[in-house]
């Protein structure tokens, strides 16, 4: 199975390659459904681009609106533009832009994008006879659903689904909440995330008057969903016949997508006997460092009803660690083999942390590790008793070798205690 992984950004393809995707999928400026994301202009999607490739990664090119007539003006050159930075397949729901880049570009590979709801082996096969090499599946598909396309599909069409990330109380994302209540179409990539908001009820008769509808002491969030989560179950999805395992959040942060593609990574890794690529434990470990909701396995394991009124009743984010600082590079010689080194790390400061605070470091190659900040200094070598300020650098031991794309978190105080599985009991 592949591991797709996003990048919402130049700095997230980077961080997505180094800690491990096999591929990875963006949108340019226009018409893909995250336009909260950073997203890439032409020229940084080609740069991208070379810079997957280098690593022998694959990049998809979303272009998954749901198209209005004016969509159309620049769309054709939005395909040009994907030939020529060589991106080796688009990602599409809308079935005239899909004939679109056929027409245009008749080698590029297509794949359905999860926006076209597509929940049986007769869609399937519909969207295999117009050319298309991949479907990425609907997310209210249960498991034994999935076998069940899997065994009535020609073997060359790719299965994919979601496997981590938010999920959306509409079907396949297609909501008029957000058009509706701000005028930001969520089928256009425009989405404000109307059903996250917190609301309160109000009764006709008694005007300026609100109530609380009391879900919890954060407030009441009544169309939130929980987090997808199914690191534990990664056997079963292969077992089933999927190809293509995706982690959501081209709107999150690079530290997110590092460290979902470093979980995943390692639970696939374990899935193919490889040494040194930790247990459950481990994974959620990693995940939980994430900010997220409560994790659940989405529709793979309950009925569609059930699993709605399961989701319905979580709120707020778990918000596990906070980023302090990203390692950009090293100053002296720096080997910490008989732990001592003549050379320190450079930082750039996302957060504040402190001398004394523990933290722990994120690598691409290697375990989680944690420490105490120890010989926190300026860049001019003068002791600092703490880090302060945003986007200024700072230099300090580590403890372990500078890799590129490393990052420093707080220690979170606890952990999500809702593993990932059917029964809480049960092991995986």
């Amino acid at each position: 199975m592949e591991l797709l992984s996003p990048a919402g950004g130049p700095d997230k393809l980077r961080a997505s390659v180094a800690y491990g995707a096999d591929d990875v999928y963006l949108a340019g400026s226009r018409y893909g459904l995250r336009s909260a994301s950073a997203n890439f202009t032409p020229e940084e999607l080609a740069e991208g681009t070379v810079f997957a490739r280098a690593a022998g990664v694959k990049v998809y090119l979303a272009l998954n609106v749901l198209a209005h007539p004016s969509d159309f003006d620049g769309l054709r050159e939005a395909v040009r533009d994907a030939v020529a930075c060589g991106v080796d397949a688009c990602v599409v729901s809308d079935p005239g832009v899909f004939a679109l880049v056929r027409e245009e570009a008749p080698a590029l590979a297509l794949h359905v994008s999860t926006q076209a709801s597509t929940t049986n082996a007769r869609s399937c096969r519909f969207w295999h006879a117009q050319g298309a090499s991949r479907v990425v599946l609907a997310r209210e598909l249960t498991l034994e659903e999935i076998r069940s396309i899997r065994a009535d599909t020609p073997c060359d069409l790719e299965l994919e689904t979601f496997v981590h990330g938010s999920m959306c109380v509409a079907h396949s994302g297609r909501c008029l909440l957000s058009a509706a209540m701000t005028g930001r179409d969520a089928n256009r990539g425009r989405c404000a995330q109307s059903c996250r908001w917190k609301y309160s009820l109000f009764e006709e008769k008694r005007p300026g008057e609100t109530f609380d509808v009391e879900q919890d002491a954060q407030g009441t969030y009544v169309m939130n969903s929980r987090d997808l989560c199914m690191v534990a179950h990664l056997a079963e999805l292969r077992e089933a016949g999927v190809a293509s395992l995706k982690i959501e959040g081209r709107a999150k942060s690079a530290f997110y997508a590092a460290v979902t593609t470093k979980a995943y990574r390692m639970a696939l890794d374990a899935l193919d006997g490889k040494p040194g690529s930790g247990t459950l434990e481990d994974w959620m470990d990693l995940l939980d460092r994430t900010s997220h909701r409560p994790f659940s396995t989405g529709f793979y394991f309950d009925a569609p009803m059930e699993n709605a009124q399961v989701h319905a009743a979580d709120s707020a984010y778990v918000r596990e660690a906070d980023v302090v600082g990203a390692v950009v590079g090293s100053v002296g010689e720096y080997d910490v083999g008989n732990g001592s080194s003549e050379g320190f790390a450079r930082v750039v400061v996302r957060n504040r942390f402190d001398r004394g605070e523990r933290l722990s470091l994120l690598r691409p190659k290697g375990p989680l590790l944690e420490f105490t900040v120890e010989g926190l200094t300026d860049p001019e070598g003068l002791p600092l008793p703490s880090a302060l300020h945003p986007m200024s650098e700072v230099r300090m031991p580590l403890p372990a070798p500078v890799e590129a794309f490393s990052y420093l978190a707080r220690v979170p105080r606890r952990t999500d205690p809702s593993l990932p599985r059917r029964d809480p009991g049960q092991t995986s």
